[in-house]
């Protein structure tokens, strides 16, 4: 290409060097700012509803909130919680190890425990269990009205009814585990209890957390159908109350709050596990 050729290619266009030429507008997005000042709104008017509404009794909450009654029957919720769950979840890992074992017996034993107990309404197992005197007068020589009372009725009905729950998130959790893993270990010479304890637990945990706290909290506000069978757990005594004093509302309101607190805390100690065991993988940031 000739000299003359290239001097008559028109040069490129100068490039703006102002910096506002180049500034980016970000996109207007009235319509969810829009729903936002529609939901604020609304939750505004429930909560200056429920604030300002007498038939709530606000001063009779407070006036009970921390009564004796109340607060012995919140610390037997939280003690038939925590049995539950220790009880719960050890039986629920036993048919967990049945599922995956290679014996068809065992295995077919624990499909059967989690199809029937999962069947089952939890209150007519419990009823079940409170009326067992019906189906069997005597056991082993000792009269069955005599030998479970309502907590420890609660106590048997809600671990069973947990057990087939938990053996299924014990089960998933474990299925979780990258094979190749197992492998490794069992390469590297690991003991079936060393491969278990240092590498299928600490990750099969990462899928175990979330639902078995969610479980816990389930836990938590199932206890409230023991007060059927007459178990003085939180909504049983707000009961005794309000049938004394006829404040249904206000008391009614009062395990609510309970609840409400001890759920929250349960959903902080959650987090706090889910973010220790989730460490090292993107779930942690």
């Amino acid at each position: 290409m000739s000299s003359d050729t290239i001097a008559k290619i028109p040069a490129a266009p100068d490039i703006p060097e102002r910096a506002d030429a180049l500034r980016i507008v970000p996109q207007r997005r009235f319509g969810q700012w829009a729903a936002a000042v529609v939901v604020l709104a609304l939750l505004g008017l429930a909560v200056n509803s429920v604030l300002r509404n007498k038939a709530f009794q606000w001063d009779v909450v407070a006036d009970y909130f921390t009564s004796d009654s109340v607060l012995r029957g919140l610390w037997l919720t939280l003690w038939l919680t925590a049995v539950v769950m220790v009880l719960g979840f050890a039986l629920g890992t036993l048919l967990a190890a049945f599922r995956l074992s290679a014996n068809p017996v065992l295995r077919a034993v624990s499909w059967g425990y989690v199809w029937l107990f999962r069947s089952i309404p939890i209150l007519v197992q419990l009823l079940l269990w409170f009326n067992i005197g019906a189906l069997y007068p005597e056991l082993f020589g000792i009269k069955t009205v005599n030998l479970l009372g309502p907590v420890e009725v609660a106590v048997i009905g809600l671990t069973l009814h947990e057990a087939a729950y938990a053996a299924e998130v014990v089960r998933g959790g474990i299925l979780s585990v990258d094979r190749g893993q197992i492998e490794a270990a069992q390469a590297l010479g690991l003991s079936r209890w060393r491969r278990r304890r240092r590498i299928v637990l600490p990750q099969a945990m990462r899928s175990i957390v979330p639902p078995a706290g969610n479980m816990l909290i389930g836990t938590l506000k199932g206890t409230s159908i023991v007060s059927v069978i007459a178990v003085n757990d939180l909504l049983f005594s707000a009961q005794l109350i309000y049938h004394r004093t006829y404040q249904v509302i206000p008391l009614l309101m009062v395990a609510t709050l309970w609840y409400t607190v001890v759920t929250s805390v349960l959903g902080v100690g959650q987090y706090y596990v889910e973010k220790h065991y989730a460490r090292g993988s993107e779930r942690a940031r």
